[in-house]
This record gives C-alpha cells, structure tokens and sequence, in this order.
C-alpha cells in the first residue's frame, strides 16, 4: 500500500539543487507565495502543507504527534520526488522541522534556514492547553485573533487567514502536540549545515532571542533581525526575507563573481565594479548569479567551448565591445590566436562577410595589444 505523502507545490528546473520550504501551523504553502517563484529561478523548490493544512490530509498524523513524525512526512515526501539532499528552510512549525531534519539526518541537508522559529516553544503548557481548546471548539476562535499573533498591527493576508480557519481541528491539535514536546536545545552543536536565521524583531511568538540562542550554539549560523516583521515574516516581508534567502541558498552570486575573474581577469572585473551604481546593482547581480554563476559553471561544456559559442554570437549580433573583452577572455582560456581567426572565419559563412571583416578588426586591436604587453612585461 503507497503511504499518504503530504501535499506539495514544486516548482523550477528539475535538474536545479532543491530547496524544502516549510510552512507555520494554521497556514498553507501559500506562506510563500511571494519568495518561491522567486527562489525556482535558481532552486527545485518544493513546498509543502502540513497535515489537515491546506491540501494536506488530516490522517498523516494523530494525537501525541512529534516533530520527528513531521520530519519523517517530509523525508517522505523528498524520496518520492526523488531528491537525496537538500537545503531546507521553515517558518516557526517548519523550522522546527528542519532544525529536527539538520541534527538527526545530517547527510540529508545541505543547508538550512530557520525563520521565526525556535529550539523550543516556551514549555509544553500553553500547547496542551491550546491543543484541548481546538478540539474541543474547532479553529475559528483562534483564526479570529491570527492577525494579533501573525502580523504587526494594520497588516493581514487574508488568504493565510482563511488557511487557518479551515484547517482540520484533529490535525492542528496534533501539531500542538508536536510543539508542546519540541526541545532540541541540547542537540543544537550537532548541527553541522550552514544555518541562517531570520527573526522578526516584532514577533510575539518567538522573540529574537529564540533566533539568537540557535545562532549562539551552532558552528556554521548566522543571525538576520527584520524591523517591523512579525511570526510571518515571508509574508509581512518578502523582499527582505528573499535576499537573505537567497545570498545563504544561492551561492550563484559568490561563485559567480569567481569565475567571472577567472574568465575576464581582475582588471576587468574591479573597472566593472567600480562603474556600478544603485541602478545597475540588480543588473551586476543578475551577470554573476545566472550567466556566470550558473551557465559558465555548468560542466556540461568546457570554458573553451563556451568562449568560441560566446564570439560567434557576439559576431552574429554585431557586440563588437564585449567581442574585444571575449577575445581577452578566450585567450585567457587557453584559445589560441589561430583558434580564435578559425572561429571568425566560420562566423563569416554563417553571420555574414561584413560582420566577420569588423570582427577580425576587432580581434586584431586586441591579439596586437595583447602581443604589446607580453612585449612590454618581457
């Protein structure tokens, strides 16, 4: 008999590193519906419900429940999808989850996330007490005071709202449960996966010192405080949420400004950094994070080969600037002089003469400058 997984939204490439996203109890992957589409670009993110949350089913789990029965659901549902490892990240319930995933399944995370969450959730009374209150009176009391507990004052989605108020009792109670006997504080230096934590400065539910006691104990953790963002801080504040998310998962814009040096050279890149302004920074992170931080990296073709794709189509469109820094680079990747004249050559059968004949103009400024300097420095 197939096992119930927990119901899930994947998006991005299926071949990109994947990303877990882990929602807060009462509300729905919809929590991140301003981040993920965002985060696919570079990640295959995978967001899930909890049980008797959105399209979860209420059965996965039951009364008495843990964190660890949570954490295996997940592992459940990464195995059908087929994906080993992965980096995680969870809001309040779901950090909790994978804080559990990071210090028992270490092979499984790559990194993590924490957002509005915490090691433990102030003692296991106010959980009991609120998992007996939905069972014996259902949610709508509780979703009525959601903004109060959620938002700071004068903000709401009312959507993660209505998530809460239809959620299944049973469930929800269930998850209480899991809260009230969640305490992981003894276990927190085990954790060896660079880890990110993100506080709301004006959360009630868990205060920035829940944040910072998990940033005191792990190795590899660093701590991010948003003013003015309460419990639902990817909801309350997206944007904030979104760079951090993505300098910790993302890599792309570090490893990609490496490999635009090795490629372009110091020089090069310093005069472009030095050129950019706030109009342009979102440009400059766009280069390093996707064409050098993931076309230029992907193995599938060596540098060489992509330095004689990228002159050819420079020539097709007539780029005569970025041909002459492209020229530097291919020689920098090991092309030769007549390697890069046979490249040229075959662009003026299929580009045609006239854009062939000012791209050997082109590349001979620069094979003479570059013959200048081997010259001048002996």
């Amino acid at each position: 008999m197939t096992r119930k997984l927990l119901n899930h939204l994947v998006e991005g490439p299926g071949t990109a590193p994947a990303l877990l996203l882990g929602p807060s109890l009462g509300t729905s992957y919809a929590l991140w519906d301003q981040v993920a589409p965002e985060l696919s670009v570079t990640h295959r993110v995978v967001r899930w419900d909890l049980p008797g949350h959105g399209g979860s089913a209420p059965d996965l789990i039951g009364p008495g429940a843990t964190v660890g029965d949570l954490a295996a659901l997940v592992l459940d549902l990464a195995d059908s999808l087929g994906i080993d490892r992965f980096a995680c990240a969870g809001v309040s319930l779901g950090g909790a989850v994978g804080l559990y995933l990071a210090v028992h399944h270490p092979e499984r995370v790559s990194s993590l996330a924490v957002i509005c969450s915490s090691a433990h959730f102030n003692g296991s009374k106010p959980w009991q007490e609120r998992a007996q209150l939905v069972r014996r009176e259902g949610l709508t009391a509780l979703a009525e005071n959601a903004n109060s507990r959620w938002f700071t004052a004068g903000f709401t989605v009312p959507r993660l709202v209505e998530d809460h108020r239809n959620a299944d009792p049973e469930a929800y109670a269930a998850c209480c449960d899991a809260l009230a006997a969640f305490d992981l504080r003894d276990r927190l230096p085990e954790i060896s996966a660079p880890t990110l934590l993100i506080a709301g400065r004006q959360d009630p539910a868990t205060p920035p010192a829940h944040l910072r006691e998990i940033a005191d104990a792990v190795a590899s953790a660093t701590l991010v405080e948003l003013p003015g963002a309460s419990h639902l801080a990817p909801a309350q504040c997206p944007a904030a949420v979104l760079t951090a998310l993505r300098a910790h998962f993302g890599g792309g814009a570090k490893r990609g400004m490496e490999v635009r040096r090795e490629v372009l050279g110091d020089a090069h890149v310093d005069r472009a950094q030095a050129r950019q302004t706030p109009f342009t920074a979102r440009f400059q992170d766009f280069i390093s994070r996707y064409a050098w931080g993931e076309i230029w990296t992907d193995p599938t073709l060596s540098r060489r080969e992509r330095s004689m794709i990228t002159l050819t189509a420079l020539v097709a469109h007539g780029h005569y600037d970025e041909l002459a820094m492209h020229v530097r680079a291919a020689r920098r990747g090991g092309l030769t002089p007549e390697e890069i004249g046979a490249v040229l050559l075959q662009t003026a059968v299929y580009c045609g003469v006239p854009a062939a004949n000012s791209a050997f103009a082109t590349a001979q400024r620069v094979l003479a400058e570059e013959e200048g300097d081997d010259g001048a420095t002996g």
